[in-house]
């Protein structure tokens, strides 16, 4: 059963890179699409439809023994949520269908989250923790869209309370729920003890995901405590970081896995990833960049991807190789390496261009162009894993 979800989710994701190909090619050449309404349905489907259900799907499998049936069928209930967020936002954007859609995925989180609280209400331990403090993280996300519509009524969609009110979504989405999400599969996997060493870890984690909404805040309202606030969200982050790596290598010593060398593979580049992520957020300790960054819309692309499709993705994936042990699939392994590649490219070329905008440098000639290129690589990695996942079933029937 958790090949059949994963094979859902996977689908979902690569819908969701071929919305972002067509995004990409529009800068090419004109395709006669509403980029705004096409970047809505790419990032909801990305988002809800890929980490929220392969996140879901995993938490079943690992952390509820019983009782399964009920969380299968709100898996299905939310995937037609999603398939509604994708057949209406490219047509109309945020309007009455993509938002009834889009309030049905927010119940069924909620119901979700109902759930497991309560078929975990006896279970203890390092990952039990990690995962409560996620699904707590993904209440606390929703207040930013419950508070839209009177934001909207009072101050207009224009204000620059309805801004602070979507980053607190997105902030609270993937350095909260979906990050301490991914982490709480990983800690499972290495079996950490809940020991003073990962209470430290989880405790500044969690200090530094709030603190590190300051920076969001400071681009529409402008105050100098909020970069004091951020600056030390950053600093306890990296402290948090240099934690998780020793529980990683303490347990590692210690218990000497045999794992495959893609899922070695896989989790070296999702660390370098976590690593370019804090670097990246440090360079906004400096107080003439702090407000700039959002105005250098590939710096923002590039650090979303980068959370998304390289550390949570990268955790997603490293996850579903251990767990359902596809190691020696081939086609497989040649998606894995299709979307390394893709992924790493396009992240050059975007903080490249972002660099000699800021540098006030022409940039890049045939930029977009190459782009789309480099991107083509990420769809044929996903299209590859969703393949190998496929045929791994399929030999498993017969």
């Amino acid at each position: 059963m958790l090949k059949k979800l994963s094979l859902i989710c996977l689908a979902n994701f690569f819908i969701a890179s071929v919305l972002g190909l067509l995004l990409r090619y529009a800068s090419v050449d004109s395709i006669g699409i509403n980029h705004r309404y096409l970047t809505h349905a790419h990032s909801h489907v990305a988002m809800l439809g890929w980490v929220y259900l392969m996140l879901f799907s995993f938490i079943i499998f690992n952390f509820i023994k019983v009782n399964r049936k009920k969380y299968i069928r709100l898996f299905w209930i939310t995937q037609i949520s999603v398939l509604g967020m994708l057949f209406s936002f490219p047509f109309q954007g945020y309007g009455a269908v993509s938002i009834c859609f889009s309030t049905l995925h927010i119940l069924c989180s909620y119901l979700f989250v109902f759930w497991v609280w309560k078929d975990l209400k006896n279970k203890a331990g390092a990952s039990v923790l990690m995962l409560k403090s996620a699904l707590v993280f993904m209440l606390i996300s929703t207040i930013g869209i419950w508070s839209l519509g009177p934001i909207i009524a009072i101050y207009g969609s224009g204000s620059m309370y309805y801004d602070i009110a979507i980053q607190f979504f997105l902030h609270f989405q993937f350095n909260g729920w979906f990050l301490f999400g991914v982490l709480a599969l990983l800690i499972k996997n290495l079996n950490v003890e809940n020991n003073f060493l990962f209470k430290s870890f989880h405790l500044l984690l969690t200090f530094a995901t709030i603190a590190t909404l300051a920076l969001p805040i400071h681009w529409f309202q402008p105050h100098v405590s909020l970069i004091y606030i951020n600056g030390l969200g950053v600093f306890i982050q990296l402290v948090a970081v240099v934690l998780l790596l020793r529980l990683i290598f303490v347990k590692a010593k210690v218990s000497k896995p045999s794992r495959a060398s893609l899922c070695i593979l896989t989790y070296v580049f999702v660390f370098c990833c976590l690593v370019f992520k804090v670097l990246f957020q440090g360079v906004s300790l400096i107080p003439e960049l702090a407000g700039e960054l959002y105005q250098y819309r590939n710096f923002v692309i590039g650090y979303i991807h980068l959370a998304m499709l390289g550390i949570i993705t990268g955790l997603l994936l490293a996850s579903l190789l251990q767990s359902l042990q596809f190691h020696k699939n081939k086609i497989m392994q040649s998606g894995f390496y299709l979307f390394y590649f893709g992924f790493i490219t396009t992240e050059i070329l975007i903080f490249y261009q972002a660099l000699c905008y800021y540098l006030k440098n022409q940039g890049m000639d045939h930029y977009h162009r190459l782009l789309f290129w480099a991107s083509t690589f990420l769809a044929l990695g996903i299209l590859c894993i969703l393949i190998g996942t496929f045929t791994s079933l399929d030999k498993e029937k017969t």
